[in-house]
């Protein structure tokens, strides 16, 4: 099926300043699941076992069991075609902010350099107590008990934002980059998740023109510049050769 990118690439082409807004949906085709969908994650565990401070604290013995798994999908998880057009269109000059909800990482590891991740990252956790940073492996690495800060030996915690948390200064950052640009593209989300999915009211009130490629239909679809209802790797491919991207 040919995808009709040509509409798709002229917004690019006419942006000074874009910001690039991804879910979910970038991060499926590297064999991550998503969370949200019929068939996501949170269909078969209970999120505030595995998703709330309170779950954490209840039993942080199995919140860990539960996000280790998660984590063995990041380990074997390679960045995919969208987010390599991603790093070029940064390359290239059109992409200025890359504002993601995903916790993967691939984004960066795919050479983009200004990231945003509203909703944290797996990469590192944090201790409750005294909010000391580490990297991950540790963490994760160890079966039976809870990891503990190498400072205060308070309680680590994943450093994602948990259900019931506000995103803070993430947002106000988000924010501050739809703003600032000319052209919002939206790869990749259902645009469901508050308040990340205000993004693009925020763009439209602003009339900044917001582009949409997911591949089932969002409630915004009718109020934006552009809306392609297809598969998000076919598309960044037509999309990096109809810019003539390397």
């Amino acid at each position: 099926m040919t995808i009709p990118i040509d509409a798709l690439a002229d917004l690019v082409r006419a942006s000074r300043r874009a910001a690039i807004l991804t879910g979910a949906g970038v991060s499926t085709d590297s064999g991550i699941p998503d969370f949200r969908s019929r068939n996501g994650i949170w269909r078969e565990f209970d999120p505030t076992r595995f998703a709330t401070r309170d779950g954490l604290f209840a039993d942080p013995v199995g919140f860990y069991d539960f996000w280790r798994g998660q984590l063995g999908f990041l380990e074997s998880a390679t960045p995919n075609v969208s987010h390599e057009v991603i790093a070029k269109l940064e390359r290239s000059g059109p992409a200025r902010e890359v504002i993601t909800q995903n916790i993967d990482g691939l984004h960066q590891r795919a050479g983009s350099r200004n990231v945003l991740e509203a909703h944290g990252t797996l990469r590192t956790v944090r201790c409750v107590e005294c909010g000391v940073r580490e990297p991950s492996k540790r963490a994760f690495a160890m079966r039976g008990r809870a990891p503990r800060c190498r400072v205060c030996e308070g309680l680590l915690r994943p450093d994602v934002v948990l259900f019931g948390e506000p995103l803070g200064g993430a947002y106000e950052d988000a924010l501050e980059a739809v703003a600032r640009s000319d052209l919002v593209l939206v790869l990749g989300s259902s645009l469901t998740v508050a308040p990340i999915s205000e993004l693009v009211p925020y763009a439209l009130e602003r009339t900044i023109p917001v582009a949409i490629v997911n591949r089932d239909p969002t409630h915004l679809d009718r109020d934006v510049s552009l809306a392609l209802r297809a598969e998000l790797a076919p598309t960044m491919r037509a999309l990096a050769t109809a810019l003539s991207l390397r």
